[in-house]
């Protein structure tokens, strides 16, 4: 398996005995003291700094946008997702001029399900060749999962504030709309994703984030196998699970029932774990939709591990990290590489008390990682301020566009 571990927070300098001197000395470059204080600190500049940065501000220097036809069937959608290797794009009705929605992968597992508890292997691949994005949302309300909400922004608004939108609408992405100023028709701009937002945190808080030394143990960032299950329920085989709440496989699992995982739970990817709970690998919603791009249908049916036979080799690996570590460190690894989320594994110190290194701990996705660093309550904020910037005019649109 390809793993990443984060590195380990810096030892702290060693003291060397040096003899007198009359010389003057310069000032030291060893960074002040670090406690609460200085974390909390580190945390309110960020927060001030996206208070003054615009959404613009974010974009890379060069990019490109996918939007899709909501005309367009889902066969044809998924191959343009994966040939430009992205996972999402916005829809575009284009009878009315107007934003539809997003496509996420999320939106195909849910497909995907549909169609393996309604139809046989033959009707679900003749229906996929037709079907098109515009009846997604029918699919959606018919297995009774939420209707992703349709929110934009404008990309003159700050970053904060999108951040905001994504915290309180548990959202992934956020569509930056603008209007025409001769036909006053919607112009997608672009799409700004809890990734984009974070990496600009770390390439412009530098200082910043090597501030926020305290471990992601004592943060309470992510979730994390509960000490106090519930007691086992015969009729819910959630409560039987020995790493609840965290949804886990083996390689002997089908793939379908990571399917399902996925869209009951609105998850994007499921740790591998062997008899001992050690974590051999990850496995993705992206790995479905490439089964499902191919044509092989049937593979549902296959186990994890022969489908990971089937991965594309530019997997990066899992990116696994122990409660030890550091969010400055997490953040840093985010400037690096583009991650989406951390498998939390027993370490060096579990070990040391009995645990096995590498068994699985917790998990943690780009949301905790940004709620955190923006806060309920953001430092120095009151409860009154946060509900006026909640109810700023936030681009909120018919839920039912492309139905």
């Amino acid at each position: 398996m390809n793993t990443t571990l984060l590195p380990s927070v810096a030892p702290s300098p060693k003291t060397l005995k040096r003899k007198g001197s009359t010389r003057r000395r310069a000032p030291s470059h060893i960074p002040p003291p670090q406690s609460q204080e200085t974390h909390d600190a580190a945390l309110h500049a960020i927060r001030n700094l996206l208070k003054g940065r615009t959404s613009y501000d974010a974009f890379p220097v060069s990019f490109r946008l996918i939007v899709l036809d909501t005309k367009l069937n889902v066969k044809k959608a998924l191959q343009c997702l994966l040939l430009n290797g992205v996972v999402s794009a916005p829809l575009w009705n284009s009878e009315k001029s107007k934003f539809a929605g997003m496509l996420t992968v999320l939106d195909i597992i849910h497909l995907i399900q549909y169609y393996y508890d309604t139809a046989n292997y033959e009707a679900a691949a003749a229906d996929v060749e037709t079907f098109r994005l515009e009846s997604i949302r029918d699919i959606e309300r018919s297995l009774g999962v939420a209707t992703p909400p349709m929110l934009a922004e404008h990309p003159n608004s700050t970053l904060y504030k999108a951040a905001r939108v994504l915290i309180q609408t548990h959202a992934r992405r956020l569509p930056l709309l603008d209007y025409d100023t001769e036909t006053g028709h919607e112009v997608i701009v672009s799409v700004l994703t809890q990734y984009r937002l974070l990496k600009f945190i770390s390439i412009n808080c530098t200082r910043e984030i090597q501030q926020l030394h305290l471990s992601l143990r004592k943060l309470k960032i992510g979730t994390y196998v509960s000490s106090n299950p519930p007691p086992p329920d015969p009729e819910n085989p959630e409560t039987q699970n020995p790493y609840y709440p965290i949804a886990t496989a083996t390689l002997d699992t089908p793939v379908f029932d990571v399917v399902h995982m996925f869209s009951e739970r609105a998850i994007s990817a499921v740790p591998i774990i062997d008899q001992d709970g050690v974590v051999v690998n990850l496995y993705e919603t992206v790995d479905v939709i490439t089964l499902v791009r191919l044509g092989a249908y049937q593979s549902l049916d296959l186990t994890i591990s022969e489908a990971l036979n089937q991965r594309s080799p530019d997997f990066p690996g899992v990116v696994i990290c122990t409660a030890g570590d550091s969010l400055g460190t997490l953040l840093e690894l985010i400037k690096k590489r583009r991650v989406h989320r951390l498998v939390v594994v027993e370490g060096d110190e579990e070990e040391k008390k009995g645990g096995k290194k590498g068994r699985l701990l917790g998990i943690i996705t780009l949301s905790d990682v940004l709620r955190y660093v923006i806060g309920e309550v953001g430092i120095g904020e009151s409860v009154e301020e946060i509900a006026t910037l909640s109810a700023a005019p936030s681009t909120l649109l018919s839920p039912d566009v492309i139905s």
